[in-house]
């Protein structure tokens, strides 16, 4: 295992595979009825009794603490996660995942609400439903791109508050929020991938574009099965398993809570790489 900071020179800037246990290089903010098991070769986010009235998450990332300007990545760069599920998308509950994000929301603490950047692989079961990409469903097993922090993105945000209620026609949503999605750089489509069995995961972050993959083959990498404007850093890494839920929509719908999580549930992970790369 490695890991220089993002300030090292092009090669390789972390390379965790969980043995015998998570490097240093990660914090591990657990909450509630989640835990953060190793298994000498893995390392497994659980949930286990987690219930709506009080938010449980098994969680590593590198950003606690940290003025989001100073969150440590930039592109261009290549993150590869080798990972599995407990459960397919359709049994699984709350939210989970791997990626870069700015932690726009306050769950952390420390910090001010913000406009939200993230580049990630992307779970959310119902009743969450982000329905930004009009072609993509509201949840599941996703790819998604977003950065409400262009400098294009704020004076289409701010139009888009009084444009709420047009959204609701559907004629008018068609028209209306197109230039607002692109605007924001929000990209997303569902990962082809069984979320129960291993799969390698790649992300390429850069400067202009990101490109995700599933199991690509050894040597240059194939067509993305997506390809979505990319946001700016700096971001941080995370990967985590939670019990919350999220509904926000274009058509002003918004709703946050917990949810019950009565079975044991867990994402398990035997690698994390963040490289650098010249895209």
């Amino acid at each position: 295992m490695s890991t220089p900071g993002p300030g090292a020179a092009p090669g390789r800037y972390l390379s965790d595979d969980f043995h015998p246990a998570p490097d240093t290089h990660w914090q591990r903010p657990v909450k509630g009825a989640a835990t953060l098991e190793p298994t000498g070769d893995t390392l497994r986010f659980v949930l286990d009794g987690a219930t709506y009235h009080g938010y449980s998450d098994a969680q590593i990332d590198d950003y606690q603490g940290l003025a989001r300007r100073c969150f440590p990545w930039n592109p261009p760069l290549r993150l590869t996660v080798r990972a599995r599920f407990s459960h397919p998308a359709s049994q699984l509950k709350g939210t989970a995942g791997f990626g870069f994000w700015n932690d726009p929301f306050v769950l952390t603490g420390g910090r001010r609400p913000w406009l939200p950047r993230a580049i990630w692989f992307f779970f959310a079961s119902p009743p969450s439903n982000m329905k930004l990409d009009p072609g993509v469903p509201g949840h599941g097993w996703k790819a998604a791109t977003i950065d409400a922090l262009r400098p294009t993105a704020v004076p289409l945000a701010l139009l888009a508050l009084p444009a709420v209620l047009l959204m609701n026609v559907p004629a008018l949503y068609r028209i209306l929020w197109p230039p607002i999605q692109r605007a924001v750089n929000i990209g997303e489509a569902l990962i082809p991938a069984e979320m129960t069995a291993w799969h390698t995961y790649v992300l390429d972050w850069g400067q202009e574009r990101a490109r995700f993959f599933v199991d690509p083959a050894p040597g240059p990498l194939e067509e993305p099965f997506l390809e979505a404007p990319a946001p700016r850093g700096p971001q941080g890494l995370v990967l985590w398993m939670d019990n919350q839920y999220l509904v926000i929509t274009p058509q002003g719908r918004f709703r946050w809570g917990m949810l019950d999580v009565a079975d044991r549930q867990w994402m398990e992970v035997d690698r994390v790489t963040v490289e650098a790369t010249g895209a």
